[in-house]
């Protein structure tokens, strides 16, 4: 997958990008709402060796760039004919708050819509409001909330919210 918009490239995760990913995924404060406050202790080669397995009909990483600069990443799996699990982490500080989230969602949902996707699926940490504010924006329906449903690296227990988007109820930031 490749969508350029303005300054905006969303595109497949390469080899290439493996030394910013492992950057990005052993930073705890990147990482924390994800679980994994202490960040991933993974490698430039095992990330490699995941990405070399994606399929557009299974699933990609993908790698998010303003202006040339790596930024953050998304990804999407097929969960099923016709639904896809997507998140997105943008990860430089510095280019978050900026209006790019839901402008790269956009972008993604798009693009797995056009693909024949008829349902979009993410889940997000409770306590993340401001990405909860953004996907409901988006269109995203609130499913419900999985209370204490799963323990960080920390073994904190967090919940999650759970949220899926039909193409009717899209609202699309990238026109």
């Amino acid at each position: 997958m490749r969508i350029v918009y303005g300054d905006l490239e969303i595109r497949n995760a390469e080899a290439s990008d493996c030394e910013q990913l492992a950057a990005w995924w052993n930073d705890g404060a990147v990482m924390a709402h994800a679980g994994f406050p202490l960040g991933l202790g993974t490698t430039e080669e095992k990330i490699a060796a995941q990405i070399s397995t994606d399929t557009d009909d299974t699933r990609r990483r993908l790698v998010i760039a303003y202006q040339g600069r790596l930024i953050g990443e998304c990804s999407y799996r097929v969960q099923s004919q016709g639904e896809a699990e997507i998140g997105i982490k943008i990860c430089e500080a510095d280019m978050q708050e900026k209006g790019l989230g839901k402008v790269i969602l956009s972008l993604l949902i798009r693009a797995l819509f056009h693909r024949g996707m008829a349902r979009i699926t993410l889940d997000t940490n409770l306590n993340n409001t401001r990405a909860q504010h953004v996907y409901e924006r988006l269109g995203f329906r609130r499913l419900g909330v999985r209370e204490n449903s799963w323990q960080d690296q920390l073994g904190r227990w967090q919940s999650a919210v759970d949220y899926a988007l039909i193409p009717e109820e899209f609202v699309d930031f990238a026109k």
